[in-house]
């Protein structure tokens, strides 16, 4: 049913609330966990100036070293999660527009699944600008599972394992 489950992360708290349900859905359908980081080029090119983004998307991070190493560090918090159901991730960094990025990336490799949570940007951003679950539901035929980060992953997915 699941042979490939994306999982993207921003690198926050909420985010990683999503990696015990994916890394349990990889787990349980013998499925290639793909781990993903967008570098927000939108982000950065409101705070830094387009030249900045075009050096990225181009590879060309230079003194944006720290960028990738914080990608890096978001998807290694994400291993942590998915060690304990015997997962090895496919790890993604990409740069552009969160949400775009996601949905290209789930196209091209024939994802089954996005497992995304529920928050992460929040306040005047996340009113102005949406959030990119939502928006990626809503441009994707790819079911996305939505996992609410308010939720505990054990109380979730305690209940999952629970006899029908």
């Amino acid at each position: 049913m699941f042979g490939e489950i994306l999982v993207p992360t921003d690198g926050s708290e909420a985010a990683e609330k999503a990696a015990p349900y994916a890394a349990r859905l990889a787990s349980t359908f013998d499925a290639t966990l793909h781990v993903m980081y967008v570098v927000d080029t939108e982000a950065i090119s409101q705070t830094l100036g387009s030249e900045q983004v075009d050096r990225i998307e181009t590879g060309q991070f230079g003194e944006m070293r720290e960028l990738h190493e914080e990608a890096a560090g978001a998807i290694d918090r994400i291993r942590e999660h998915t060690e304990a159901e015997g997962v090895t991730i496919d790890p993604v960094i990409e740069a552009g527009v969160p949400h775009e990025a996601i949905v290209r990336f789930a196209e091209e490799e024939d994802v089954d699944l996005v497992v995304m949570t529920s928050q992460g940007r929040q306040g005047v951003r996340r009113a102005l600008l949406g959030s990119v679950t939502e928006r990626v539901a809503r441009t994707t035929t790819i079911p996305v599972l939505v996992v609410d980060a308010d939720t505990e992953p054990t109380e979730g997915l305690a209940a999952a394992e629970e006899p029908a």
